[in-house]
């Protein structure tokens, strides 16, 4: 019994286990149903269930779910590696209600894991249907294959020997016929013969005598013919009048009709069009004031690169003559102090020689502040050259995906003419 207890339990997924006593007797197969409600409601165990069924009774951990209901929907887990979201999805399509979703578990309402588990069964038991059907089939084809292959043979030798003594028959048939005709062509000649001298005779006087038969009858038919052209020429010209009367009534009735249609389909065609060519024209205007911004842009572009060239070259030339004259002025001061050292050196000293040595040496630092100054805005210059020509590529850059969205525009354009035009 403990044994059979153990297999139960396994077999099953118990929340907790309560032991009851059967009966008062303490012998087997005998159960008391009043003793063991007694128990159960004594020892609490009713208002838990009911306590849990007015809960979430069932509980499941969300790769669990997955792995017993993912059969209810696996093309909600294709592509998903998240087992809540896939347990969400499962419920949602199984349309249940007053379910949660917890941090690992799913909690369901009492019943619901039993409506989950029909339906579980009910998807296996139409696939193993499906498997039964297939293999089956797989069966049924194989020994029909086989069956068809031995009758296939079966056949081909029974008609091989039917079609043998059905040759023979034949050409005794046509040797037989061959020796017939014969015989009958020759007794036929010699009856022919006989009937062609008889007919001949006879046919001569029957042809005279329906010769002039026939000559009497086209006479009369030939006036009767006569009066019936007359009446049918009279009955078809009415006739006729009336089926032209009906039919130039249809076909202005028909032809009508067909124009209304034919207006119709025009004004619809006629507002597409009007709508296609407000946008085309929007389009057009919004294409010439891109190009011609895009060429006044170039345009700006080019003056100041131009401006800024001459700004480069006439710095760059005003800083060659200041070069000059620093190398001018250092060529006279080291001629004036030689000139100097020579005076001093034969004359006795001069008292204006310091401040003319000071105001060579005045003019060499202000030369050698200018050429820095030229220096520095030089620099100035060549950085702001390049930036400008950083802008001057962004700025083709721009023009190309402008570029782009005029083709763009374009392709929109003729593809809504097309459109209009359909």
């Amino acid at each position: 019994q403990l044994q059979s207890l153990m297999e139960t339990l396994s077999s099953t997924e118990p929340h907790y286990i309560r032991c009851v006593k059967p009966n008062n007797l303490l012998k087997p197969a005998i159960f008391e149903n009043t003793n063991v409600i007694q128990q159960l409601r004594c020892g609490g165990v009713l208002e838990a269930i009911r306590i849990s069924c007015a809960g979430y009774p069932t509980r499941k951990t969300f790769y669990e779910f997955v792995n017993r209901f993912g059969v209810l929907g696996p093309e909600l887990l294709e592509g998903s590696n998240d087992d809540k979201i896939a347990c969400q999805k499962i419920l949602e399509k199984m349309k249940l209600e007053n379910y949660q979703i917890g941090k690992t578990k799913v909690f369901l309402r009492a019943g619901q894991m039993a409506d989950l588990d029909a339906r579980r069964a009910e998807v296996l038991g139409k696939a193993a249907r499906i498997i039964q059907r297939l293999m089956r089939t797989y069966i049924a084809r194989k020994q029909f294959v086989l069956v068809r292959r031995s009758t296939t043979h079966l056949q081909s030798f029974v008609r091989g020997t039917l079609v043998r003594n059905l040759y023979e028959c034949m050409r005794r048939e046509a040797a037989a016929v061959k020796i017939q005709k014969n015989v009958r062509r020759h007794k036929a000649r010699e009856s022919y013969l006989l009937l062609q001298a008889a007919t001949v005779t006879l046919q001569t006087g029957l042809r005279a005598m329906s010769a002039r038969k026939e000559f009497r009858f086209r006479k009369e038919t030939k006036a009767a013919v006569h009066i019936q052209a007359r009446w049918r020429c009279h009955r078809d010209y009415s006739h006729y009048k009336n089926m032209q009367r009906a039919v130039l009534t249809y076909q202005c009735a028909w032809r009508q009709r067909l124009a209304r249609r034919e207006l119709r389909n025009l004004k619809m065609a006629a507002r597409e069009t009007g709508a296609l060519k407000e946008a085309k024209d929007k389009l057009e205007k919004r294409v010439e004031e891109l190009t011609w911004r895009l060429g006044l842009e170039k345009r700006l572009r080019t003056d100041l690169e131009e401006a800024k060239a001459q700004e480069i070259a006439k710095l760059q030339e005003t800083l060659h003559d200041l070069q000059l004259q620093v190398e001018e002025a250092k060529t006279m001061a080291t001629k004036e102090r030689e000139a100097a050292r020579k005076a001093i050196e034969e004359a006795p000293p001069v008292i204006k020689e310091t401040p003319v040595l000071v105001e060579d040496t005045e003019k060499v630092n202000s030369l050698t502040a200018e050429v820095d100054q030229l220096k520095a805005l030089l620099q100035t210059e060549r950085q702001a050259t390049e930036t400008a020509k950083k802008e001057h590529a962004e700025a083709e850059r721009r023009n190309e995906e402008l570029m782009k969205k005029f083709e763009g525009a374009e392709k929109k354009i003729e593809q809504l003419q097309d459109t209009a035009q359909r």
